[in-house]
């Protein structure tokens, strides 16, 4: 069954309701300008609720309070003038004054009345209430009959012990118009509410729409960036609140994008580039060797097309890697690591194939880290500095409370300072100092940094006194080091 749809805040179509079970439908939200109207009006609504009825609350009990405080007034009165002179001098004094408001009543101890202030109260009392001497009570009623009109009066009741002979003054008065005022407040409360909650509902639904419309501007400017349009940016509006932050991030989001994007377009240009070749020479060499039908060429091609597979492989092999650490899930062990035995490793390794002087100076350095990682790492600088040494490589570790620091050094020209950063990038090859025909494919040193990185440390170019070409690794250490004495030093 086909729900009905209605146009949301944003303009975008939602479900009106939803059927839960058969013949009962629960309708849905209408969007986030609908939602807060109606929760402004919500509160509202139960603030001036509440507020209403405290207002009334407080509003009676004031009239009554100034009601009972002068018939209080007027018994204690009509009390002294008991014990004064006499409860007969007392009814006299009353039934003078001769007003409907207040009404006095004067009882004897039988609780028959002896005085009143209108003569249709001499018959009646108007409460039973007969509290001690000296001890008081209020109480409410209602004598159409004696007065006349159906007017709720309110009493209060004293006791009075005159020589012995106990008397009861009695005082009351009409509390209608106090009741009628506490009316006409209520129904002013409640006409002036829903104009009120009207007005709330009207200036936030206009007030959410114009915040929203900038919103759902945003939302569709960036709906119109595709892949091809990242260098498109939303307009920022001139605020100063939440939806000038929120089109700024969006636009340095954009940004970050349009720079993720290109970088990953150059990597897939540059790989693209770089396999080339292997490629094209194995493609060349096999429909060469399979043009001999001899097998000559073959034997003479076999060691060139095996290079080129090494490298086609180690290509790949390096691409993995930097495409795992683009994603942040470059696998890095977290074991105990000899710093100077890995770095020991490989520098025999490349002392049998290289033409240079190796100098080392280590010491002993443990951290927690991935030794064959770490053995990848320092394998891609040796390889770098023997490539571009002219007669000497130096390598030394060091190792204090804050950081284990190996050095790499050769005797070839020091990276240009504009480039030492862009070194790190991959494809990257200094003009006149990194060729293919050296070897270099332009991704060890980017390797190398993922891998240093990974383990909490980095990686920089650099230059030494003499002005060499240096470069510097600095590792999280995993203990304290040793004291001078304790050091051992090694030279492969």
């Amino acid at each position: 069954m086909d729900h009905p749809e209605v146009p949301s805040a944003a303009g975008l179509p939602v479900q009106a309701a939803k059927q839960t079970q058969p013949g009962r439908w629960v309708p849905l939200p209408r969007g986030l300008r609908w939602q807060s109207t109606l929760a402004a009006v919500a509160v509202v609504a139960v603030a001036l609720l509440a507020g209403g009825l405290l207002l009334l609350v407080t509003l009676e009990s004031d009239l009554v309070a100034g009601t009972d405080s002068f018939l209080r007034t007027k018994v204690q009165d009509v009390a002294a003038l008991i014990q004064s002179q006499d409860a007969e001098e007392a009814s006299i004094a009353v039934a003078a004054t001769a007003k409907k408001d207040p009404l006095v009543q004067i009882l004897d101890g039988t609780g028959k009345v002896i005085g009143a202030s209108e003569p249709r109260l001499l018959t009646t009392p108007l409460s039973p209430l007969r509290p001690a001497a000296g001890q008081s009570a209020t109480d409410k009623a209602t004598a159409p009959a004696l007065l006349g009109d159906g007017d709720e009066r309110y009493l209060v009741v004293l006791g009075v012990d005159d020589e012995g002979s106990k008397y009861w003054v009695l005082a009351g008065r009409t509390i209608q118009p106090q009741a009628d005022t506490v009316r006409i407040v209520a129904w002013y409360l409640l006409v002036a509410m829903p104009v009120l909650l009207g007005v709330v509902a009207w200036s936030v639904h206009f007030l959410v729409g114009r915040s929203l419309r900038r919103v759902e501007r945003i939302r569709t400017q960036v709906s119109h960036i595709g892949a091809g349009r990242l260098g498109q940016r939303v307009d920022v509006p001139a605020t100063g609140d939440e939806l000038q932050a929120l089109a700024t991030t969006m636009n340095s989001m954009l940004g970050r994008i349009e720079e993720a994007d290109q970088r990953q377009r150059q990597f897939v240009s540059d790989a693209s580039h770089e396999l080339r070749g292997p490629i094209t020479t194995l493609r060349t060499g096999l429909e060469i060797a399979g043009s001999d039908p001899g097998g000559g060429t073959w034997r003479d091609m076999s060691p060139v097309l095996a290079e080129q597979t090494r490298r086609l492989q180690g290509l790949v092999e390096d691409l993995l890697t930097l495409s795992k650490a683009d994603d942040q899930g470059l696998p890095v062990r977290r074991e105990e690591v000899d710093v100077d035995d890995v770095l020991a490793a490989e520098l025999r390794g490349l002392k049998a194939t290289s033409r240079h002087r190796l100098a080392a100076d280590l010491v002993p350095a443990k951290i927690l880290g991935d030794e064959v990682r770490l053995g990848q790492a320092f394998r891609n600088v040796l390889d770098n500095a023997d490539r571009h040494a002219a007669t000497t490589v130096s390598v030394s570790l060091s190792a204090s409370v804050q950081a284990v620091v190996v050095t790499i050094d050769d005797d070839g020209p020091p990276v240009p300072v504009a480039d030492r950063e862009r070194i790190f990038g991959r494809f990257v090859r200094l003009d006149g100092s990194r060729s293919r025909q050296q070897g270099g494919s332009g991704l060890g040193l980017a390797i190398t940094r993922g891998i240093v990185e990974a383990h909490g440390g980095r990686v920089t170019a650099t230059e030494t006194p003499q002005g060499w070409c240096r470069f510097e690794i600095s590792l999280p250490p995993m203990v304290t080091v040793r004291s001078p004495a304790d050091v051992r030093r090694r030279k492969p």
